[in-house]
């Protein structure tokens, strides 16, 4: 029950707080890596030297988050400083209720910009109805990445495994590109990352499905989640899409490259009320979790 409760306190003061606004350690932390990747991303044998690389930013931070929420009487103080700055649950809805908003008073030059602080795909050109799709997967998968994996890893593991999950994604979005510069070097930032997502995701998936219409997205699921490209990603967002009965995925460009990408879900076409409907299920799926982890552990202590 201890583990329930300090995952509750930390998801309220994320509620409260959000993100902090200035000097987020995450900041810090990815400039460090910049300047680690920029003098180690050379010469041969870079698949181990981004190995190497990748430990060396993980593993001591690691140790130092499993030593403070060790310490007697402040210990879980830490714990849930560090989950907390770790969930980005209030900043996935700020990010995207601006786009729901703009959309819904025809603004679309607003919309694309707003949208572009979420994607990485171009906006430029997108339509209402490309950039409400494009708002809504990032919603799923973001929740996902950014909240649900957090909150599992510090069930499984306190603060070192939130610490742990929270920066290796960090590092795969820095490093897990497929070009040229990234290939080899971020090849164990991509593939640690896929590891620690993996289960993580189909639970998020199965969290989406219930909350939704269950059998559309259990469907969706299985048949087109195979198709797409990142194996954690494809569950969270066919199931999400199925749940809300609505049309993900399609045609995107990303760095002045067409992806031609699957389409997931079914139903209709993404609008305005489903980047709200995508938010309301990442924020219901987080309180059944909640419930789930408090339940669990008054069994476990009784």
């Amino acid at each position: 029950m201890v583990t329930g409760l300090l995952m509750a306190l930390a998801v309220l003061l994320d509620r409260l707080l959000g993100e902090p606004r200035r000097a987020h350690p995450l900041m810090a932390f990815g400039r460090i890596a910049d300047a680690l990747e920029r003098e180690m991303n050379r010469g041969e044998r870079r698949q181990w030297r981004g190995l190497l690389a990748w430990l060396l930013m993980v593993a001591p931070l690691t140790l130092l988050a499993w030593a403070l929420a060790s310490l007697p009487q402040i210990g879980w103080l830490f714990s849930v400083l560090l989950l907390y700055l770790a969930i980005g649950l209030r900043s996935l809805g700020e990010h995207a209720q601006p786009v729901a908003q703009a959309l819904r008073v025809g603004d679309l030059p607003q919309a694309r910009h707003r949208v572009s602080y979420m994607v990485s795909r171009q906006t430029a050109e997108l339509d209402a109805t490309a950039v409400a799709a494009a708002t809504t997967e990032s919603v799923l998968e973001n929740g996902s990445d950014a909240v649900f994996a957090a909150l599992f890893w510090f069930a499984v593991l306190g603060a070192p495994g939130v610490v742990l999950y929270r920066l290796a994604n960090t590092l795969d979005a820095m490093w897990g590109y497929r070009n040229d510069r990234f290939q080899r070097f971020g090849w164990a930032a991509a593939r640690l990352d896929d590891l620690l997502n993996w289960l993580p995701a189909r639970l998020v998936a199965l969290t989406y499905a219930l909350l939704g219409n269950t059998r559309q997205a259990w469907s969706c699921w299985r048949r087109q989640a195979p198709q797409w490209d990142s194996p954690n990603a494809g569950p969270v967002m066919a199931a999400g899409a199925g749940a809300l009965n609505v049309r993900l995925g399609g045609a995107a460009i990303y760095h002045g490259e067409l992806h031609e990408r699957p389409l997931l879900g079914a139903g209709w076409p993404a609008v305005a009320d489903d980047i709200d409907r995508a938010l309301r299920l990442v924020r219901g799926g987080v309180w059944l979790w909640l419930v789930v982890a408090l339940a669990f552990g008054a069994v476990w202590h009784a």
